[in-house]
């Protein structure tokens, strides 16, 4: 078992629950808000980032609880926790086997994807979205890829800060900050684009039917211009600073959807067609990572069969089951979930996990 054991102190609705499989499919059922999600959003955090919902660090922490919260994992024999102490709310812990960790190390130990309800709208938002999804996509092919978004991100942060008063910034520091910018954002490109073609390759290996199959792409900004991204940047500064922001760079990349057999852009597609093209991009990263790292990654769908017909809905247990991974899914009804088999089952209610069989 990826995870063997997970165990949630103090986090969203659960002050004490325990999990430990003893199949690949996790089916966790019951009504709205019992706290399905919020099991699938803890798993979710034994990645670096935020987790699947994004949330700040201080929302995590259980209403009326001690005013942190915790997550324990149990991974080929290796105790992977993370939370927040009430003294530091904002502030992430790590620790693998006891000892403190950066959040990215977790990229090491775990390969871990998802799709919730929320990204039924990644076609139609802002590209910082699919820029998001896309990171997401890379890390679990290319855990070093955490170490220069955050690398990134931080110098441009700072590069940012010393553009609200060009006069008087120093050039030597701004070049500094340039040259990391510079460095990581390669890297950062050339992780993105080869996770790209990669999952074109995949996608292309994948049945036409039932889920329709993606065409992707980098726009915007790509790798061709890496290459002088040190000279744009240091050009652009008087553009920067009157914009209060870098206006080039991977940061204002966007990743491109369209549906490969009407060649129409994603966000024209009815959203049942993007619901399939979701599903054909996660079968095709998920048996893309256990080539690449020879371990399947752990998938979290949340709600995910509610929106399939029955036919679909075995489709995809079948695919699931083939790919080896662990599988971690959320309904309100049992029933959603026939034709799975042997799996661990749950039903959750106001907190509370009571297993079933």
């Amino acid at each position: 078992m990826p995870i063997a054991r997970l165990s949630l102190t103090d986090f969203r609705n659960h002050a004490d629950a325990l999990i430990a499989p003893t199949h690949d499919f996790i089916l966790l059922t019951g009504e709205n808000g019992a706290g399905k999600t919020n099991i699938l959003e803890a798993v979710s955090m034994l990645a670096p980032g935020r987790g699947l919902r994004g949330a700040a660090l201080h929302d995590m922490a259980r209403q009326g609880g001690g005013g942190g919260f915790g997550i324990a994992a149990s991974v080929d024999g290796v105790t992977i926790g993370t939370g927040t102490s009430p003294d530091a709310p904002d502030r992430r812990q790590v620790r693998i086997d006891g000892q403190p960790q950066a959040a990215n190390a977790l990229a090491e130990r775990l390969a871990i994807i998802w799709l919730t309800p929320a990204m039924d709208r990644l076609f139609t938002e802002s590209p910082g979205g699919r820029r998001r999804f896309l990171d997401r996509l890379v890390l679990a092919l290319n855990p070093a890829h955490a170490h220069h978004v955050g690398r990134y991100e931080a110098a441009m942060r700072s590069r940012n800060k010393l553009l609200t008063d060009l006069a008087r910034a120093d050039p030597a520091w701004l070049g500094a900050l340039e040259s990391q910018m510079a460095e990581h954002g390669t890297a950062i490109a050339s992780a993105r684009e080869d996770a790209v073609a990669a999952l074109r390759a995949a996608v292309s290996q994948l049945p036409e039917q039932p889920f329709a199959r993606p065409d992707l792409a980098i726009t915007e900004w790509t790798s061709e211009r890496a290459d002088q991204l040190i000279q744009d940047l240091a050009a652009g500064r008087r553009a920067d600073a009157a914009a209060r922001r870098t206006l080039v760079g991977p940061h204002r990349s966007d990743l491109s959807v369209a549906h490969a057999g009407k060649q129409q852009p994603a966000a024209l597609c009815s959203t049942g067609e993007q619901k399939a093209m979701l599903l054909s991009i996660l079968l095709a990263h998920a048996a893309l990572v256990r080539s690449r790292r020879a371990q399947a990654p752990i998938v979290l769908l949340d709600e995910v069969a509610a929106h399939l017909d029955p036919a679909r809905r075995a489709v995809l247990f079948d695919r699931l089951a083939a790919m080896g991974s662990q599988v971690w899914m959320t309904g309100t009804e049992a029933e959603l979930f026939d034709g799975i088999g042997a799996a661990t089952r749950f039903i959750v209610s106001g907190g509370v996990l009571h297993a079933t069989n």
